[in-house]
């Protein structure tokens, strides 16, 4: 799992699936509001001049050198919930995302977002 304090030295590295293909580079992460944990990462994909930002869980995320491996597929995070790669994840957008991977969404208690940007 990637560690908070990680956070920033693995932005632009590789994000590759379980077989090691290559989804696309790394360029946020987001944390459980609850936790603060990394829960999970945006990635760069496409072609040079039609980039979008995809959203993969960063649950039994691995690191290594130069790479962060996710235990997603690279075909479903490609048909994963996007956003431009100028644009902000809206709120109303949190739970499409947790739907794609089949996890739970809960909103905090005071009905707050779930993920924040780091």
């Amino acid at each position: 799992m990637i560690r908070p304090a990680d956070i920033r030295e693995w932005r632009n590295h590789d994000v590759v699936d379980l077989q090691s293909h290559k989804i696309g580079t790394l360029e946020a992460v987001y944390v459980d509001t609850a936790t603060d944990e990394p829960a999970v990462a945006t990635v760069r994909i496409g072609l040079p001049t039609r980039q979008r930002l995809v959203f993969v869980p960063l649950d039994d995320a691995v690191l290594g050198p130069g790479y962060v491996r996710v235990s997603h597929d690279r075909a479903d995070v490609k048909k994963a919930p996007s956003i431009g790669t100028d644009d902000i994840l809206p709120a109303e957008q949190e739970e499409p995302i947790f739907q794609h991977y089949g996890m739970e969404y809960r909103q905090g208690v005071g009905g707050e977002r779930r993920l924040a940007r780091r």
